[in-house]
């Protein structure tokens, strides 16, 4: 008989204030083995548009129940009230802090003279897992500190981190995310190239180690940065900390799926199972064709006219160069012949989201687009 046991616990993390001075709070549900194991962490909706999410912590939660865990999983959903209660008319304006402007996945901290800092007082023989928990540490009060600064934070940075204070304990970070119109993709930093087979999806982005200030570049770079420093120093040793840490896009704003939601959940179990979170696994990956893109060919595509739009390209579909992606239709010229702009693709690639108006801007976002892709 097993002597595995799992306790659940539900609690609350205060993440802002309304002008009346009441707290907002998120639920935090945790799930912890007594088998040791990785720790993950599990957030959604930190754009208050991107709902789906929500959805795949539900199934994610369900699953979990009875599953034969081994170390802890935590999951935050609707991880930004503010966001996703910011609505106007029809529409959630959640992707932005309205009192300050700051995008709201854009505030994370990183400390990179913190790595060098560190990487200089290790030495080979040092014990792996007290080296990462010492390196914890001090990401902890590096965070802390900013959090506790005396002169205040902006409410986007504010949140931010109290929800990255949480994220720093776990080995395996996932931010589930969804794009305006778009098919399910994710971003992978390149290190965990492999992993993205475990997922249930088709479209995969190789980020490289660079903050921008998203939340899982700033749960990958200080490990990856640390392992560079600790490789030039040492290159004789091995060196794996075993974090990785993933931006998941799944589909469409404003959109709620329950049965895409469930697909979703057993592509993240089959990920969590080959990571061996679990004494049996819980979910195989599927057999699908997989393909990847360098970040640096993950392409924008501007529109070059105002007016209003049909998308006659749709997210995921292979599109050769020169075929039509979009019709843009002038109003100033409903009787002239050249009423018509017409959008063409300027080379081989796949549309992975697009703009969700019908109504652009000249210089809008039309379409962003995987270009010299390959199969993963």
């Amino acid at each position: 008989m097993s002597s595995l046991k799992v306790k659940f616990s539900k609690e609350y993390l205060v993440v802002a204030q309304n002008v009346s001075g009441r707290n907002l709070n998120v639920p935090v549900y945790k799930f912890v083995s007594n088998v040791p194991g990785p720790k993950v962490y599990i957030q959604s909706s930190i754009h208050g548009a991107e709902v789906q999410g929500n959805v795949v912590l539900l199934h994610l939660l369900k699953e979990l129940q009875g599953a034969p865990l081994r170390g802890e999983v935590t999951l935050v959903p609707n991880c930004n009230p503010v966001g996703s209660n910011l609505k106007s008319g029809e529409y959630t304006l959640g992707r932005f802090d309205p009192v300050n402007g700051q995008n709201w996945n854009r505030a994370y901290h990183y400390n990179k003279e913190l790595i060098s800092e560190f990487a200089d007082k290790i030495n080979p023989d040092m014990d792996i897992s007290e080296l990462k928990q010492e390196y914890r540490s001090r990401l902890r009060v590096s965070i802390e500190e900013r959090l506790n600064n005396e002169w205040g934070l902006g409410l986007a940075e504010c949140l931010n981190l109290k929800l990255q204070l949480m994220a720093l304990e776990a080995d395996i970070v996932l931010d589930l995310h969804n794009g305006p119109v778009s098919t399910r993709h994710i971003y992978v930093p390149e290190y965990a190239r492999e992993s993205a087979k475990y997922f249930n999806i088709p479209h995969v982005i190789l980020i490289n180690n660079v903050f921008s200030g998203a939340l899982d570049e700033a749960t990958f770079c200080p490990w990856w940065c640390l392992t560079e420093s600790l490789i030039e120093r040492f290159p004789d040793s091995e060196w794996d900390f075993g974090i990785e840490a993933f931006t998941v896009e799944m589909g469409s704003q404003e959109v709620i799926d329950f049965d895409a939601g469930k697909a979703d959940s057993k592509g993240i179990l089959s990920y969590l199972s080959y990571k061996k979170c679990f004494e049996t696994p819980l979910q195989k990956p599927e057999n699908i064709t997989r393909y990847g893109v360098y970040l640096r060919d993950y392409k924008i595509m501007y529109s070059r006219f105002g007016g209003m739009v049909e998308y006659v390209a749709k997210p995921g579909q292979f599109i050769k160069k020169g075929e039509l992606m979009a019709q843009v239709l002038n109003i100033d010229l409903l009787d002239d012949e050249q009423a018509i702009s017409f959008v063409k693709a300027p080379c081989d690639l796949i549309p992975i989201l697009h703009f969700p108006s019908a109504s652009v801007l000249g210089g809008t976002q039309l379409y962003k687009c995987f270009t010299n892709y390959f199969e993963i």
